[in-house]
């Protein structure tokens, strides 16, 4: 009873604080779409990488009839973990067309090429899938490629929770442990430390992730292990403030009376009552990581294609903004904006119930 209590006034503060409770809420609900983005996109394949150049660059809520042609090779179901982490192969190519007639054996159908332009093929029925044509519409549009803007902006999602999720753990582990050790040790240990996270400091953000991602090379796991890296130095600072005032009060004092190790007073007895402040800056590290992943996704050294990314997806159609498609750049960039702001929120919510203001 008495931890149900504990919990309650926190819970209370949190979603009484509307904004808050918004970001809370947004924030569920972008990890319920990272889990299960493969089983509700409209385009299941890996990456959501189904290519039909002849639609490329469609607006939303464009629909497009498309012929089901079987594949040369058998493609075979994925279990259930399968799909749920790289999605289903594609069975058929998809071909679009405006009409078809299903002659005998045959069918006959026009190819769409362009708009206003079609080509008359026929092919064999036994070719095509159960039923031959699906129609499909694109909420959001294509992309240049022809790929489905939604399905890619979905999966995207996980892209952007997974870099923000390793980075705040690479820089939550580094930051406590450099700045818990610097606070509590304080003399030449803590300038040691502090001369290193200040040169850290001066080092611009961008560039010190870039010259990291050069070392590292370009890919998926290499720009998360990069923006961590970057990102530990606020932790330090902040903990290590925390620990210079919490250590000289009288608990303090009892546990090294008590001849308890310097490990055990800082890990069991120092760090537990400073974890407001972490966590309020976890969550504003979690929105710079999305933020630093999908410029660096624009600029071409994060994520690389066909993996969808935010940034990438500004990258490849950023030119659209002033031409006839502009949802094809906005709707990745209203996405950021949107995640970015339920971290931040959720932070201040944080922020003021765990009463961080009265401790710093």
């Amino acid at each position: 009873m008495a931890k149900n209590n504990h919990i309650s006034p926190f819970m209370a503060r949190l979603l009484k604080n509307k904004g808050a409770s918004f970001g809370l809420i947004l924030i569920v609900l972008s990890v319920l779409l990272a889990l299960l983005c493969y089983f509700i996109s409209p385009d299941p394949s890996p990456d959501a990488n189904r290519i039909i150049p002849e639609i490329g660059s469609k607006k939303p809520g464009y629909t497009a009839i498309l012929l089901r042609i079987k594949r040369d090779k058998i493609v075979r179901q994925p279990a259930f973990f399968d799909r749920l982490l790289n999605g289903a192969e594609e069975s058929f190519q998809y071909t679009p067309i405006t009409s078809y007639t299903i002659t005998g054996d045959s069918i006959v159908y026009l190819k769409f090429v362009d708009d206003g332009i079609t080509e008359r093929r026929a092919m064999l029925r036994s070719l095509a899938g159960d039923p031959p044509v699906k129609s499909v519409t694109y909420y959001l549009g294509t992309d240049k490629f022809g790929r489905d803007l939604l399905s890619r902006l979905l999966i995207g999602v996980r892209v952007s929770l997974s870099v923000g999720l390793i980075a705040v753990l690479i820089s939550l582990t580094i930051g406590i442990l450099l700045g818990s050790v610097a606070g509590y040790f304080r003399g030449w240990v803590d300038d040691i430390i502090m001369w290193f996270i200040n040169v850290i400091w001066s080092i611009p953000t961008l560039l010190l992730v870039f010259a990291i991602t050069l070392a590292l090379g370009k890919g998926f796991w290499q720009v998360f292990i990069a923006v961590g890296l970057t990102m530990w130095v606020n932790v330090a600072r902040l903990v290590r403030g925390q620990v210079l005032a919490v250590r000289e009060l009288e608990y303090v004092e009892a546990t090294r009376a008590l001849g308890y190790s310097h490990a055990r007073i800082i890990f069991r007895h120092i760090l537990p009552n400073i974890l407001g402040p972490v966590m309020v800056i976890a969550a504003s590290n979690f929105a710079s990581a999305i933020v630093i992943e999908a410029g660096l996704s624009f600029l071409g050294v994060g994520v690389q294609p066909p993996q969808p990314s935010w940034g990438l997806m500004i990258k490849e159609n950023y030119n659209f903004i002033i031409t006839h498609n502009p949802m094809l750049a906005l709707a990745p960039g209203i996405a950021i904006m949107l995640l970015v702001l339920a971290f931040n929120l959720l932070g201040n919510g944080l922020r003021d119930a765990l009463n961080v203001r009265s401790k710093i």
